[in-house]
């Protein structure tokens, strides 16, 4: 038979042991008096490691691109970068996973197509447009 770990102490009052987790912030707390203490302040769902972040094996492709009006100029990139909405957007992690789909796709042209039917990476791609394209 497996071992168990050993009991969490509440990171609430720091005394008992722990039997919940936030549903959110997935801290450790002991009761319902210190569920109430820890919602006093918000929390936030941690990101993902960078070790749980799985090692994807990416096709070989070329960057060759034949029409030059496609490629986006640094500057426009910058300002994708330096997004604040996109930042935010990319904390989800069921963007994150539809990217990396495409990214490690052997066809990411179909898994676009595909991509495009999910309402996230929808709005995340018409935000990323928004910069690259703004309405003048």
């Amino acid at each position: 038979m497996g071992s168990r770990p050993p009991p969490r102490k509440c990171e609430v009052c720091r005394e008992a042991q722990s039997k919940y987790k936030c549903p959110n912030c997935l801290v450790p707390y002991c009761s319902l008096a210190c569920f109430k203490k820890h919602k006093e302040n918000p929390c936030k769902k941690p990101l993902p490691s960078v070790e749980e972040t799985p090692n994807l094996m990416l096709p070989e492709r070329s960057y060759e691109v034949n029409d030059p009006s496609w490629v986006v100029d640094k500057e426009r990139l910058q300002l994708i970068a330096n997004s604040s909405e996109i930042r935010e957007a990319l904390r989800n992690g069921d963007l994150r996973r539809i990217i990396q789909k495409i990214d490690g796709s052997d066809d990411p042209e179909d898994q676009l197509t595909n991509a495009m039917e999910e309402q996230i990476f929808h709005d995340f791609t018409e935000k990323i447009l928004s910069i690259i394209s703004p309405q003048e």
